[in-house]
């Protein structure tokens, strides 16, 4: 008994120790995940920062410095439309010695905003009405207005060069005069040039696919019309533009490329002073989790390295306090000698089912009859043989549902929870024919004549511990009056 407790008491330090320890180490594992994820969204947060930061300064400096390009565009612009005054036929205009002459780019945009003339060849033909909706709007508008303006950085679209446009309609509003300057040779963009802060952060981020900057029209600014055609063919990715743009909030979407999963990061920005749909953009961040996903697993692995060490020191540990403590632990509450309950945990018991208000609570209270002549006759020795013995046929009679105990010396008690008057009658009957049995041949070899006296007492609302023991040591000492080696169950009149 000594060792089953002994184990059991193992087992529940391990799984305790296991518990407390699983719980420690997926706390500190949550903690862990957190960190790393938070440390993947502060590098997301930085390379969004260095971005914008970068559009921010570029935009301020053409705000700042730009007032004299404007005015000359301005010039230029006026002087066109004397031209223009002077002869309207487009066709007899040299467009390739008016961009010598300004350094600037000549477009000609008709009443449904296409180019039909330009000193730029490629862009003869350009619908904005059919590329750019929003911008044909504020095209309309411009014309309407009948005045000269100027837009800040902006793309071109077919070769992706990055320049300054301006806007004059004709007279009779029939014709838009575009120019166009670019910017990219200017030491303001070569001061400020935030695209060589994108390639930088490509090449500094790892978990960074690319980075691209997109006017409102969805036209990345520094490459060709070509490269546009990825984020119009995806549904998903021209969806999350749209809607960073249009809610001025952060959007994301997720694509597997090649098997790989890359989060498209789109960052709506305006410029401080808004000039025409140039200075509404939104940042691109394509970023990939390998890098977290690296870390994540690795920290994985470290808590399974971690929870194993723990496992095992838990069970090493566990046994170790066990050994030490479970006898201890075990004889505060069972007979040394024969393993039952001992008085401290019978008294427990009684009480514990007292408070549960049964009916039919039973107290056997059971004694061997001239015991002590054991000891004197026999030794010891043979009076401990016979009390272990004994205790064993109790233990056997009383059933799993029921607890015995021995109170010390040769007096053991049975405590039975839930029980009738009948089957009580039962028990104590086949306990005292098991024990006639069990003492025949100390009688028959030694003479003496051993036996036992069991007293019943079932229990009333009003006992407690003490009462219910008087009640059935009274019906013991009624057995005993009446000759040994029967039961006696208490009465009230008894």
């Amino acid at each position: 008994m000594n060792k089953n407790f002994r184990l059991q008491l193992t087992l529940i330090m391990i799984a305790f120790s296991i518990f407390i320890s699983l719980v420690v180490a997926l706390i500190n594992q949550e903690k862990i995940r957190n960190k790393l994820f938070q440390e993947h969204e502060l590098k997301l947060s930085m390379i969004e920062d260095n971005i914008l930061s970068s559009l921010h300064s570029i935009d301020k400096a053409y705000m700042l410095f730009d007032k004299d390009m404007a005015e000359m565009m301005e010039d230029y612009s006026e002087e066109l439309i004397s031209l223009y005054k002077k002869n309207p036929d487009f066709e007899q205009w040299d467009f390739k010695r008016l961009n010598e002459k300004y350094k600037m780019d000549v477009y000609i945009l008709n009443n449904q905003n296409v180019v039909t003339f330009s000193s730029v060849h490629d862009d003869i033909g350009l619908d904005f009405g059919a590329c750019c909706v929003n911008f044909s709007k504020l095209l309309d508008q411009r014309r309407n207005e009948g005045k000269f303006s100027h837009d800040g950085m902006d793309i071109s679209l077919n070769s992706g060069e990055i320049k300054k446009f301006s806007y004059i309609p004709t007279p009779d509003k029939k014709y838009i005069i575009e120019l166009g300057v670019s910017l990219e040779d200017g030491e303001i963009f070569k001061h400020f040039n935030f695209l060589e802060v994108e390639k930088e952060l490509e090449e500094r981020f790892s978990m960074v696919e690319s980075i691209k900057v997109y006017n409102s029209g969805g036209f990345i600014l520094g490459s060709s019309k070509k490269e546009e055609e990825d984020l119009r063919n995806s549904l998903d990715k021209w969806e999350t533009f749209r809607k960073a743009l249009k809610t001025g909030k952060v959007k994301e979407t997720e694509q597997e490329i090649d098997g790989k999963k890359i989060t498209y990061h789109y960052v709506p920005y305006k410029a401080e002073e808004q000039r025409g749909y140039s200075t509404s953009r939104v940042v691109e961040i394509a970023y990939n989790k390998d890098e977290l996903n690296k870390a994540l697993n690795q920290s994985r692995k470290e808590f399974l390295i971690q929870f194993s060490v723990i496992f095992i020191a838990a069970i090493v540990i566990s046994w170790i306090i066990a050994r030490r403590v479970a006898r201890p632990m075990y004889l505060a509450f069972h007979d040394l000698l024969t393993g039952l309950n001992n008085r401290a945990a019978f008294e427990e018991l009684v009480k514990e089912h007292l408070d549960k208000k049964k009916d039919n609570l039973a107290l056997m209270m059971i004694d061997l009859d001239n015991f002590k002549m054991v000891n004197d006759s026999l030794g010891h020795t043979e009076g401990d043989h016979i009390l272990k013995a004994a205790a064993h046929e109790i233990l056997i009679s009383a059933g799993k549902d029921n607890h015995a105990a021995r109170l010390g010396g040769d007096e053991f008690v049975v405590i039975f929870p839930d029980i009738g008057e009948e089957e009580l009658k039962k028990s104590a009957s086949m306990l005292i024919k098991r024990m006639q049995r069990l003492f025949r041949d100390i009688s028959e070899k030694n003479q003496i004549d051993v036996s036992i006296s069991v007293g019943i007492a079932m229990a009333s609302g009003e006992d407690d511990v003490d009462s219910l023991y008087n009640k059935a040591d009274r019906a013991l000492y009624e057995s005993k009056k009446k000759g040994k080696n029967q039961f006696n169950i208490y009465q009230m009149s008894s």
